[in-house]
């Protein structure tokens, strides 16, 4: 393979920046503009000191970490220099390494030649973002689990019985005069996959907790104008991230902000207030906030304690009925009128630290933070994987319907098969190149 090169630290100035190197030249390339030690003659796993220089000129004083294949990231010569972190020079030590023979790397090329040279597996390969993108201990737990072997490992199991099924089936149908293909059917095939059906139905009921430690929860704030859903945010955000006024209407556009509640994370979007309205901006504000309404996992129904209960409040709990929600009734700083405070599920808060630390154990409560906190790592949070598993189960309760209606032994593994590889498309036992490019151009270009 070529020698790729990127900017593996974040841009902007700062102590230190790295430029990355992997390939069969990499050292080579390095050495022509370095001024120190031979890079091809000192230890692997080693930093050397010295200069980057072009045409005699001292470009930096850097570090050099020399890793030589095979024990390295991508199983290639990887070389990272360790400069100084301003833009300029870091893009100027780049250009050099590009000029030099180099290549600039596709994003997230680095960790796709770990992938290809086979020092990881496709799971690991995705934890690897999902660590840079951990926004709290619980998500990066679980990323960590992906990261040593943990998904991989439970793929692995569930794809050895299956293949155990299919050994067993080829067997009986190259050698069909040992006349076992009912006995194979009934007693041991039926048994092994009803046991792989009930762990895949497991795994995919426990995704939900997995995707909420990842991606958050969605979490829109809903309710006529001027009910105080703007307050709400601002309190449980801790900053005043929304403009509150008296005035209806005042939130015209979303306004976003996150917490985190028992270390899982809150993508909150406060919305403009529901209402019949002539303003044309006023109106796409409203359209917004019913969007935000259909992709939310989590509502936080708003009405106003200090006014009665009105025709809009009721259409909004028609709205929400189908969502998980909480109903809050605010402003109890305030005399409350509103009707809705002798309800049982009512909440009835204000925008004070006491309220709003009781608002967030309600919505401890509501999404079963606990229980999603005793996650363990090797639930399943990725979107591609939880498709494959699917496409496993799915072919897995063919393979059973067909023993029930009494087909050919071949026609069950088939669908053995199928659910052999969509596993294998997990981990990447399976894969094609469209699956590897959409993957890894979700990476930064130094990863």
């Amino acid at each position: 393979m070529d020698t790729i090169a990127a900017i593996s630290t974040a841009l902007g100035a700062g102590a230190i920046s790295i430029v990355r190197l992997s390939g069969d030249e990499a050292i080579d390339i390095v050495n022509k503009c370095f001024v120190g030690k031979d890079l091809n003659k000192v230890e692997s796993h080693t930093i050397t000191y010295g200069h980057i220089v072009e045409d005699g000129k001292t470009i930096d004083e850097v570090l050099v970490s020399v890793f030589k294949a095979p024990k390295t990231y991508t199983r290639e010569n990887v070389v990272e220099i360790n400069c100084h972190g301003g833009m300029y020079v870091t893009n100027r030590i780049l250009e050099i390494m590009l000029n030099n023979g180099a290549r600039i790397a596709e994003s997230g090329e680095f960790t796709k030649r770990a992938f290809l040279n086979g020092r990881i597996d496709l799971t690991r390969a995705e934890a690897v973002m999902d660590v840079i993108n951990s926004q709290t201990e619980n998500a990066l737990a679980l990323a960590n689990g992906g990261l040593r072997g943990d998904v991989y490992n439970m793929v692995q199991g569930l794809r050895k019985e299956l293949i155990d099924c299919i050994a067993k089936i080829e067997v009986n149908i190259d050698y069909p005069e040992y006349e076992e293909e009912n006995y194979i059917s009934n007693e041991i095939l039926k048994p092994t996959l009803s046991n792989i059906k009930n762990k895949l139905e497991k795994i995919l009921e426990r995704a939900q907790s997995s995707l909420m430690l990842k991606d958050g929860i969605d979490t829109a704030i809903i309710g006529k104008p001027n009910v105080g859903k703007s307050s709400i945010l601002n309190a449980l955000t801790r900053e005043k991230k929304a403009i509150v006024t008296d005035v209806a209407g005042t939130t015209r556009d979303i306004v976003e902000g996150k917490i985190t509640i028992g270390g899982v994370v809150l993508n909150l979007i406060d919305t403009a207030g529901v209402r019949e309205t002539e303003d044309i901006v006023e109106k796409i504000g409203i359209d917004k906030a019913k969007e935000a309404l259909e992709k939310a996992k989590l509502v936080l129904l708003v009405l106003d304690g200090s006014r009665p209960f009105e025709e809009e409040d009721r259409k909004l709990l028609e709205l929400t009925e189908n969502k998980e929600r909480l109903i809050i009734l605010n402003k109890s700083d305030l005399p409350l009128i509103n009707e809705a405070k002798d309800k049982a599920d009512i909440i009835i808060t204000s925008s004070d630290d006491n309220d709003i630390v009781n608002l967030e154990e309600a919505i401890k409560k509501v999404c079963n933070i606990k229980e999603i906190n005793n996650v363990d790592a090797t639930y399943v949070g990725n979107a591609r994987q939880l498709s494959k598993m699917k496409e496993a189960l799915k072919s897995v309760k063919e393979a059973l319907n067909s023993i029930d209606f009494g087909l050919p032994i071949d026609i069950v593994n088939i669908d053995i098969s199928n659910a052999w590889n969509s596993l294998g498309e997990i981990i990447g036992k399976v894969s094609s190149d469209d699956l590897l490019d959409t993957l890894f151009s979700n990476f930064c270009l130094g990863k």
